[in-house]
């Protein structure tokens, strides 16, 4: 029973973590005033927001720390790389240093690493305590990262609401703050033990009370807000009191084991629909002696002939005929397609699949993407004449993507009233990001901006927090690791790409402007819907690539989801 409950209070542990870590989401609050103290350009303010990103591309080092290191130290590794990071940019800011660019730019590069060291502590954490039910820990867990931004602006506005410089003190001392609050439940892990299996749909109901007090808790920040500094104070007490709440798992996981054991009672789940796909190892061993069995002719192909192909025709994967199986697009979806979920991919076999370029293109084109908008936030608002509304906007983006990232649990909820490859809910997941960049060059008023930053918001955190178990299901969870992170080199490639094109349209428009305009400040600052429309339209188009190219996905891989649910239902029965 102590084994039982300091698990969960290790999850909880994991969830403050992931909800003030988020640090990079907050970017925006104070890019204006770091561009003003610097008196850089637009595309060397991108620069800095790209270098936070590519420390994201670092995240290999904190598993090489594992291998020699204490989780706990690794943990306060990363507090104290934010810590030094964030906090000798709110040195600069507030001229209390002065710095060449190329130190800030370390700085930023040092404070997005600390935040990949974080998620692969929680990460760990989930897969070691929870291994009966990872996807629905894991999805949880990374869903609070995208609330960060708003707790973050409830406490700047409960400090002082009229300095932006605020977030870079709050950045360097709450996630060390956190860390000392979660060492204690770290510590004291308990040892891992197999679970029978009415054990593991208890787990998942508490993950479904777990699910339900996130939602709350993401409602109350996105609805209850307050300029007022003392009204501010307040409402982030009841924040934190929202986090603290799931403390309370423990005491009922004792109650129920009490009971139990008092009144002889128990409650077995069967035909529970909560059932996970990739949960179990044993189901894809499953899945690979079903296939050693097949009829399918499996042949050799790449340049060493090191990996497996299928000679399927169209008309055997998806089940259609006539001349469309001769055209581009039917070329494209049989080409040495997927055959079954969970296969091992090393990095080198990885790149060689064309499976793997259209996922990589989605996620570029979607959520980093959508990344690179709310590093944007800042001065979209600004060019637009809305200043006053970056706050919110920033808290309407973190928590749309708190709302997204916990939608990314649902199919797992809901596969047996309404199965979907999860592929296909990516796909679905990626629709809103073009209409809401579109709705944005369409027109710069108020509630464009704060529907589009909803939508965009919405899209990127669902595909964010999907794509760890997308990896695994198409590429092999034991290999999750190595190729989940080359997957996410797309986010300082996108974060480059993106934010160069913005801010040289920006600054174009700027130097057009009038005198008035854009000395303002020290720096060129531009006014007006001019200032991004053209950005916003090639946003749009490339995210319709991002969609066709999930689409092309999931025609793709949607045989190898129905193979395996039906091997899953079938293993069920006997």
């Amino acid at each position: 029973m102590g084994g039982q409950s300091r698990k969960w209070m290790i999850l909880v542990a994991t969830i403050w973590i992931q909800a003030f870590s988020g640090t990079n989401f907050d970017f925006s609050a104070y890019s204006s005033e770091l561009k003003a103290v610097l008196g850089i350009s637009q595309v060397q303010l991108n620069y800095l927001a790209t270098a936070s990103d590519l420390g994201k591309a670092l995240g290999w080092s904190s598993g090489l720390a594992l291998m020699y290191f204490p989780l706990w130290f690794v943990m306060f590794v990363a507090a104290f790389i934010g810590f030094f990071g964030y906090g000798i940019q709110w040195l600069v800011i507030l001229d209390l240093i002065s710095l060449p660019y190329f130190v800030v730019f370390f700085l930023c590069l040092l404070a997005g690493c600390s935040i990949t060291w974080f998620n692969t502590v929680c990460f760990v954490l989930c897969i070691k305590n929870f291994p009966s039910n990872r996807p629905l820990a894991l999805a949880l867990t990374v869903s609070f990262n995208g609330v960060s931004a708003a707790l973050y602006n409830l406490a700047a506005m409960a400090i002082n609401p009229s300095s932006t410089h605020i977030y870079l003190l709050l950045n360097a001392f709450i996630p060390l703050i956190t860390s000392i609050a979660a060492i204690v439940p770290i510590l004291r892990q308990p040892p891992i033990d197999s679970l029978p299996s009415d054990a593991i749909k208890h787990e998942q109901l508490i993950f479904v009370v777990l699910n339900f007090l996130a939602a709350i808790t993401g409602l109350y920040l996105l609805f209850v807000h307050s300029t007022d500094s003392s009204m501010a104070r307040v409402i982030f007490a009841g924040a934190i009191l929202l986090l603290v709440i799931p403390l309370g798992i423990p005491g009922v996981i004792y109650a129920r084991k009490w009971f139990k054991k008092k009144i002889s009672s128990s409650f077995p789940l069967q035909g529970s629909g909560l059932l996970l796909v990739d949960a179990h190892d044993l189901e894809f061993h499953k899945e690979l002696l079903s296939r050693e069995n097949s009829q399918i002719n499996v042949m050799p192909y790449g340049i060493n002939g090191d990996g497996p192909t299928l000679t399927l025709s169209l008309a055997r994967i998806i089940g259609t005929g006539g001349a469309s199986d001769q055209g581009c697009c039917g070329k494209i979806i049989g080409k040495h397609q997927l055959y079954m979920l969970g296969e091992e991919h090393k990095a080198g076999f990885l790149v060689k699949r064309l499976d793997f370029w259209l996922y990589y293109l989605a996620y570029f084109c979607g959520g980093t993407i959508g990344l690179v908008y709310s590093n944007n936030l800042g001065q979209i608002a600004q060019s637009l004449g809305h200043s006053s509304m970056t706050s919110t906007l920033i808290t309407l983006y973190s928590s749309f993507s708190f709302f997204g990232r916990l939608l990314s649990a649902a199919p797992d909820f809901i596969r047996l009233k309404l199965y979907f490859a999860r592929t296909g809910w990516l796909a679905v997941a990626l629709v809103p990001t073009p209409i809401a960049f579109f709705l944005l060059a369409a027109t710069g008023n108020e509630a464009a901006i704060q529907v589009g930053t909803a939508l965009i918001g919405l899209s990127s955190g669902f595909i964010f927090a999907a794509a760890v178990s997308i990896t695994s299901e198409l590429f092999g969870p034991n290999s999750v690791g190595v190729n989940h992170n080359i997957l996410i080199t797309n986010i300082p490639i996108g974060s480059l790409v993106y934010g160069f094109l913005a801010a040289v349209i920006y600054d174009n428009n700027a130097v057009g402007a009038s005198f008035a305009q854009h000395m303002m400040t020290d720096t060129v600052v531009c006014m007006g819907r001019k200032c991004y429309l053209s950005t916003f339209l090639w946003w749009g188009c490339l995210a319709l690539l991002g969609l066709v190219s999930s689409v092309l996905l999931f025609l793709r891989t949607r045989p190898a989801y129905d193979r395996f649910e039906q091997n899953r239902r079938a293993n069920l029965l006997d």
